[in-house]
C-alpha cells in the first residue's frame, strides 16, 4: 500500500507539472503575441490557436487528474439547509444522473473525436483528434466522481454530509 501511495503522489505531481507547463506556455505565447502585434505590426494567428488549445487542455486535464474533491466549489445554500437524509438522496440522484449522462454520451463523443482525425487546426496544423482527445479522460473522471458521490450518498460514507463540519473556513462566522 505504501508503494501505491508513492506512485499516486508522483503521478499527481506529474499531472500538476503538466498543468503548470500549459499555463506557462500560454503566458509565453501571450507575450509573443503582444510583441508581434504591437512592436512588429505582424499579428500571428498561431498564438491564439495555441492559447485556446492549452486552455482547453489545462481545464479538462486539470479537472480529470489534478483537482481534488475538496477543491471543487459548490453552491450549497439549499443543500446545507436540508437534513442529512435528504442530502444523501440528492447525492445519489445527482451522482447517478451525472455519471449516466457522461457515460451515455461517451461513445458519440469518441466517434466525433475519431472523425476529427481528418481535420487539422488552421495554423499549427495539429489534427483535431489530439486537441479533443483530452475530453475522454475528463468525461470518465466526471462519471467516476459522480458514481463515487452516489455511492457515498447511498452508504453514508465518504465525505461528510454535514457541510458545517466539513467546511474549511467561513467568512461569516
Amino acid at each position: 500500500m505504501k508503494k501505491f501511495n508513492e506512485i499516486r503522489i508522483k503521478l499527481g505531481k506529474g499531472a500538476e507539472f503538466i498543468v503548470a507547463a500549459l499555463l506557462f506556455s500560454m503566458f509565453v505565447t501571450f507575450l509573443i503575441q503582444i510583441f508581434f502585434r504591437f512592436f512588429t505590426n505582424l499579428p500571428v494567428g498561431w498564438t491564439v490557436e495555441w492559447v485556446t488549445i492549452a486552455w482547453l487542455w489545462g481545464i479538462l486535464f486539470g479537472f480529470a487528474f489534478v483537482v481534488r474533491e475538496t477543491d471543487i466549489i459548490r453552491l450549497d445554500v439549499l443543500y446545507s439547509a436540508l437534513p442529512r437524509g435528504a442530502r444523501r438522496v440528492m447525492d445519489v440522484i445527482t451522482g447517478l444522473t451525472l455519471a449516466g449522462v457522461f457515460l451515455y454520451t461517451l461513445p458519440a463523443c469518441w466517434d466525433y473525436i475519431d472523425f476529427m482525425m481528418r481535420e487539422r487546426t488552421a495554423y499549427i496544423r495539429i489534427p483535431f483528434f489530439w486537441v479533443f482527445i483530452i475530453y475522454i479522460p475528463f468525461a470518465v473522471s466526471v462519471a467516476a466522481r459522480g458514481l463515487i458521490t452516489a455511492y457515498a450518498g447511498f452508504t453514508g460514507s465518504g465525505r461528510l454530509h454535514d457541510t458545517s463540519e466539513n467546511a474549511e473556513s467561513h467568512d461569516y462566522d
